[in-house]
């Protein structure tokens, strides 16, 4: 939902500043970790890192384009070292907050007078709401690409005050959303900017829920178990394209899409061309149409005549396969048994996202592209996403696990491993034995 002009008419409106969190620490490390793990009953991923004095561990959901990280202020915030930003402050010009105001039932974490607010949206159940911009101390390891090392601080990470409702349907124990999108104020950039970093991030997200997968900070390498290999040299690129149009479920008007979206020209299946209404794979005025990458999606949401175009081509392809019965949320299921298994899944035909030229595909393998819902029944892991939805792809968690993705926000581009586990290694293999 976009602000109301309502709402705009009490805004105030900043002059720009820039700012970068201070350091807690005199060593400066060249790239930090977290480990990101995924959570079986709600399919989301869950990463973790310290915040407040003391530091406390809180659990937040994943949210790739998520525009910053928000917490839960209402229910157990205690902090000594909780500041919140003052309006006409560098801190709400950095965020661009549009709104500042005052607070009645405070003062304490969430709700203070004077304060610049933002709208912090729950992007699994689509809710949003306002809350207050404020700082605090976050806590997270550094690595070398191999291993983690020591633990440093940024003083002054700035976050959004979330309310406890805006927590329905985020998996239990999570507090907030770490999110990862493109703003100033993303935890990918506040980090490149606490630390000097590149500006650039990877994730290699787990296809187990038991072990974790891994998010990088900052320049590769980015090293995996059992041959420690390092990923980050052996990248294919994609430009990022920005959405003039904010997709968030809560916005101020004016504001671009915080999300990554890709340039996918055209799909194919074994090679053969997929036949699509290729104006649906472009953004419009309006910032709808296009192609994102999303971690709150578990799987790939198609629009429906793309949808039904990638299935009828896959059942054609996958022919001699027996059919059985959908199971929701899917639409094609098939008799497991009958489908043999490589080393990178399933043996099935090969989905390849065309990009920017002929030459750059995206190659989903069974692995990405199968979703085992029971001993005897495999489905082809995308979903129907209705007639006219905001986004025309949205390439959901399965299809991107057991791959890296690396983010570079200085060139505007999206690196890509294609499936680690044709290099006999998974986004499990992060050796997360400490260092330090």
């Amino acid at each position: 939902m976009a602000v109301s002009s309502k709402f705009l008419a009490f805004a105030a409106l900043f002059f720009y500043f820039t700012v970068s969190p201070s350091i807690q620490s005199s060593f400066r490390p060249k790239a930090l970790v977290l480990p990101v793990s995924k959570d079986a009953s709600t399919l989301q991923y869950i990463t973790q890192i310290k915040q407040r004095i003391p530091l406390v561990p809180v659990k937040l959901t994943l949210d790739l384009g998520g525009e910053y990280l928000w917490v839960d202020c209402e229910q157990g915030y205690v902090s000594s070292s909780y500041k919140p930003a003052r309006c006409n402050s560098a801190q709400c010009s950095l965020a661009r907050s549009k709104s500042c105001g005052t607070c009645f039932d405070g003062p304490k974490p969430g709700c203070n007078n004077n304060t610049c607010s933002l709208l912090p949206a729950n992007t699994v159940s689509n809710s949003g709401t306002i809350g207050e911009v404020a700082q605090d101390v976050v806590s997270v390891q550094s690595t070398n690409g191999k291993n983690p090392g020591k633990v440093v601080s940024v003083s002054e990470f700035l976050f959004t005050c979330g309310s406890t409702f805006l927590l329905e349907g985020l998996a239990s124990g999570v507090k907030g959303i770490a999110g990862l999108g493109r703003t100033k104020i993303s935890m990918s950039s506040q980090f490149a900017a606490a630390f000097s970093f590149h500006r650039k991030f990877a994730v290699c997200l787990s296809s187990s829920s038991s072990s974790n997968g891994v998010i990088f900070f900052g320049d590769g390498p980015y090293t995996f178990l059992p041959n420690n290999m390092e990923i980050s040299k052996s990248l294919i690129y994609t430009p990022l394209i920005l959405n003039p149009v904010s997709t968030s479920p809560a916005f101020f008007e004016g504001e671009p899409s915080s999300d990554y979206f890709i340039g996918v020209k055209g799909i194919k299946i074994n090679g053969k061309a997929v036949r699509l209404n290729t104006t649906l794979l472009s953004i419009n005025k309006e910032g709808r149409g296009g192609t994102k990458i999303s971690t709150v999606n578990p799987y790939t949401v198609m629009e429906t005549s793309i949808y039904r175009a990638v299935v009828n081509a896959f059942v054609k392809a996958i022919f001699k396969v027996p059919r059985v019965p959908a199971v929701a949320p899917f639409g094609a299921c098939f008799k497991s048994k009958s489908i043999g298994s490589t080393r990178v899944g399933p043996a099935v035909p090969q989905i390849d996202l065309v990009l920017q030229n002929k030459h750059v595909i995206w190659r989903i393998f069974g692995a990405n592209s199968m979703v085992q819902v029971s001993n005897d029944v495999l489905c082809l892991g995308f979903v129907d996403g209705g007639l006219n939805p905001t986004t025309s792809i949205v390439i959901g968690g399965h299809q991107i696990e057991d791959n890296v993705l690396q983010f570079d926000l200085a060139t505007s581009r999206l690196g890509f491993s294609s499936s680690l586990l044709f290099r006999q290694t998974t986004c499990a293999n992060f050796n997360f034995t400490s260092n330090a």
